[in-house]
């Protein structure tokens, strides 16, 4: 899931697209029904092919069930020009789960979920403020035993901490009213 400040659903959707597509007025079960068609013919190595797009506030909020494009370095930068993106993603399988803090193209801040203390970007501790009010630990566990519980802390709590700091800086809660919005879906093209 990404939110984006500076653009309207139609932009984002035709950044995802790479100018292919401006999307399809649908609900989040179309979203989801397009996906798990996409994920059933590749395999699910290219993530889920589609994304849904709404406006929430001054945010667009873009869905991306099965799908992780957004929170690529390479492709963030991209999306972020001229406009400021939040994403978080939850990997099932695989790969972490991770946070990212985007604007025009720079990567501000940036961490994988279960690891607060290992943040990157041009300006990491910019979000610190808010991480410690949602309790993550930001220093270096130091140890056997602080690796331990830094992993306890962090290991159930993770995502749904990566979701609470993408509201705190958007204002933008991720709750499940918001799959019920009407919203712009289209495909994703990979570069």
């Amino acid at each position: 899931m990404a939110f984006f400040r500076g653009l309207d659903p139609a932009e984002v959707m035709r950044r995802f697209s790479r100018g292919e597509d401006s999307g399809d007025e649908s609900d989040f079960d179309g979203l989801d029904d397009k996906s798990y068609e996409f994920v059933n013919e590749t395999g699910g190595g290219d993530g889920g092919g589609h994304v849904g797009v709404f406006q929430a506030g001054e945010w667009c909020v873009a869905i991306e069930p099965a799908g992780w494009m957004v929170t690529l370095h390479e492709v963030l930068t991209e999306l972020s020009l001229g406009c400021e993106v939040v994403a978080v993603t939850r990997h099932d399988y695989a790969a972490e789960h991770s946070f990212e803090y985007a604007i025009d193209g720079t990567i501000v801040t940036g961490y994988r979920l279960r690891h607060p203390y290992d943040r990157y970007g041009s300006d990491p501790d910019r979000l610190n403020g808010f991480m410690r009010e949602l309790g993550m630990g930001l220093g270096q566990p130091e140890g056997e035993a602080a690796w331990d519980a830094a992993w306890d802390d962090n290991h159930g709590t993770a995502v749904p901490r990566g979701f609470a700091l993408a509201a705190k800086v958007t204002g933008v809660p991720f709750t499940p009213d918001l799959l019920g919005r009407s919203m712009l879906v289209g495909r994703i093209v990979r570069g």
